[in-house]
């Protein structure tokens, strides 16, 4: 596992306060959200970046986009609707090198965003 802050609380060194699991993925609340519902989920299985994810990581990929969705409609999100953002190196505002989904939500989002 990754040594980054993500795979801490994978391996439950540190906390967080976790809102979804399963046997792949991992969801916890945003220490600093940036919305209402700010909730990042992450592979187990740790991923530096989108650019490092191969052909053989899409199911992973698809697991964490379906997590996301799973989790919006179990909160009733995703009527209103929600956003997913995935953050890839420094420029694109990645500051945790283990690839990991945004779900934004609980107002309305704007794009820009702002």
């Amino acid at each position: 596992m990754s040594d980054t802050i993500f795979g801490k609380i994978v391996r439950r060194e540190i906390p967080a306060d976790i809102v979804y699991e399963n046997d792949d993925v991992l969801a916890f609340r945003d220490l600093n959200p940036q919305a209402p519902v700010h909730v990042l989920f992450i592979p187990k299985r740790a991923i530096a970046t989108l650019n490092d994810a191969g052909a053989s990581d899409a199911e992973l990929l698809g697991k964490l986009l379906l997590a996301a969705a799973a989790y919006a409609k179990q909160e009733g999100l995703a009527e209103q609707g929600y956003r997913t953002v995935i953050n890839c190196n420094e420029h694109g505002g990645q500051t945790v090198f283990h690839l990991h989904v945004h779900l934004l939500a609980g107002r309305r989002m704007h794009w820009p965003p702002g």
